[in-house]
């Protein structure tokens, strides 16, 4: 690799890192070790061919362009995470990645969310997540940085808003909403 693929490489996991909160190599591998996939069965369940998987992780290409493909990474994140506390099982994760695999993504503004087994509502992190999803699919985490500090002279509030959602951990974020339901 020359130096101005190495530049350009480095240059899209800097542009992963802040749009996505880290690089997707970095991503996808937890995604493959925690769900015990394999790189074609994680390209098949997020909608995406073999090759443009192996782009987004070396670095070759910056962004997913699709925003059903970030949902689906989002839906595997929270996946991976209850099934390393425990609260989903291996097979039950199996039936859920193929559901994860059909999904078209949802929109909390057209109420079209995916839900909660039971209760027919959407869960916070999910809220949450599709929030985070969208305001990182119109910029990058810098550049909501840079217009919360513009507005937060005169709405404070919206300016935490954009810090905790556009560039802040999901946690974080779970926390704010929930402290400012009823």
């Amino acid at each position: 690799m020359d130096a101005a693929q190495q530049e350009a490489t480095a240059r899209a996991r800097e542009l992963q890192r802040s749009w996505y909160g880290e690089p997707l190599g970095a991503l996808f591998r937890r995604l493959i070790d925690d769900l015990g996939l394999n790189q074609a069965r994680l390209a098949a369940v997020l909608g995406l061919s073999a090759p443009m998987l192996s782009q987004l992780m070396s670095g070759q290409r910056a962004k997913i362009g699709n925003p059903a493909v970030v949902q689906r990474v989002q839906a595997l994140q929270e996946l991976a995470g209850q099934v390393a506390d425990g609260s989903v099982s291996a097979a039950e994760a199996t039936d859920r990645m193929d559901e994860i695999k059909k999904s078209q993504g949802g929109s909390v503004l057209t109420g079209t969310s995916p839900t909660t087994a039971g209760s027919g509502a959407p869960t916070v992190r999910r809220v949450v997540r599709e929030i985070q999803s969208l305001l990182r699919s119109v910029a990058a985490a810098g550049d909501i940085i840079d217009a919360a500090d513009s507005l937060a002279p005169a709405h404070p509030e919206l300016a935490e808003f954009l810090r905790v959602y556009g560039a802040g951990r999901t946690a974080d974020a779970v926390a704010h909403y929930e402290s400012h339901q009823n």
